[in-house]
């Protein structure tokens, strides 16, 4: 008798709910698309079909939505500049984001808003909760932030304008590829170089190349600090003076120091650091030992043909019921 393969590694899919929500938004809005009771559904729709997509990509056995908490923020109440100078959103938006959560609980998904907090806390803490049970996880957002979480059972799907199927699946191999920084330094680079989407100045001087560059050759920012403090950063001009020679590139050593070393640098690193961290110990609410408790699939043949119905695009309902009832992956047994 042929002996069975090892088994496929259960899979959490973890959503950034208002990510996909603001992408098709925009995306969607000429279509003008009502649901059942005559409210807009251009954008829920839109986000269902990214959804079913993921699905049926990736053949999780559970899915979890962060939705950021509209009612509060405490990275705001500590920095009440945060994500300021962003344009007021539609208020047809705002409707659908309000109505998001709602939507996905009906379909028998898993959602949560921590109090507040974001969707990019509840994706670090997917990837925590993954790696403590033995699962992989798969993040889907087009949230720059969410490369800090990437590791050996983490990957990102970066949503771009190709859609799920024309995204980048992120690993730690190819987002060094791409930005030249290894996951476990990712926050530390954002750090340094700030976003101006959420109106965090980096450190001054420090833009995303060298920033790269100096946790390339320094190995961390630990270490940086290090040198700093107790040898006046003499390691880190001859590291970074020898990758110039080597590199025939000219020499950053001095003013890298110079720049790292200015009156409250290091303080704008680490204010940038702690309020750009994702919180990890999220209680996630996922039981995957109790059958049909949220967040698990497959789910429910008329549960998902019935909420499916009210946003009523007859497409989009058959592919959910064909997608989001499926076996996943993991639990179909496979022979040699």
């Amino acid at each position: 008798m042929p002996e069975p393969l090892s088994p496929v590694p259960r899979l959490l899919l973890a959503v950034d709910a208002p990510s996909l929500l603001h992408r098709q938004h925009h995306a969607r809005k000429g279509t003008r698309l009502l649901d059942r009771s005559g409210r807009p559904a251009w954008a829920l729709h839109g986000m269902v079909r990214q959804i079913i997509e993921s699905i049926d990509a990736f053949s999780p056995d559970a899915v979890v939505f962060g939705l950021d908490d509209r009612s509060g923020s405490l990275r705001r109440e500590r920095y009440p500049d945060y994500k300021a100078g962003r344009a007021p959103k539609d208020p047809e938006l705002v409707d659908q984001l309000e109505r998001s959560g709602a939507l996905l609980d009906a379909l028998g998904l898993a959602t949560l808003t921590p109090a507040g907090l974001e969707a990019d806390d509840v994706n670090a803490s997917a990837a925590a909760w993954a790696t403590q049970n033995g699962w992989e996880c798969v993040i889907v957002t087009s949230d720059r932030d969410a490369f800090a979480h990437i590791s050996d059972d983490t990957r990102v799907l970066r949503l771009i304008d190709g859609g799920i199927h024309g995204s980048p699946l992120l690993t730690r191999r190819s987002l060094h590829a791409m930005y030249g920084v290894s996951a476990d330094n990712y926050l530390a680079y954002a750090a340094l170089r700030g976003d101006a989407s959420d109106n965090l100045p980096g450190v001054t001087g420090i833009g995303e190349k060298s920033a790269a560059l100096l946790l390339e050759v320094a190995g961390s920012m630990e270490a940086v600090w290090a040198d700093l403090e107790h040898d006046q950063g003499r390691s880190l001009v001859e590291a970074l003076d020898g990758w110039a020679a080597e590199t025939g590139a000219r020499r950053l050593g001095a003013g890298a120091v110079r720049r790292l070393s200015a009156t409250g640098a290091r303080e704008r690193y680490e204010f940038n650091l702690a309020l750009m961290a994702g919180r990890e110990d999220l209680e996630l609410g996922l039981t995957p030992d109790v059958p049909g408790s949220p967040g698990l699939l497959p789910l429910d043949p008329e549960r998902v043909r019935r909420v499916m119905d009210f946003l009523g695009v007859a497409a989009t309902t058959e592919l959910a019921l064909k997608v989001l009832t499926a076996t996943p992956a993991s639990t179909a047994t496979t022979w040699d």
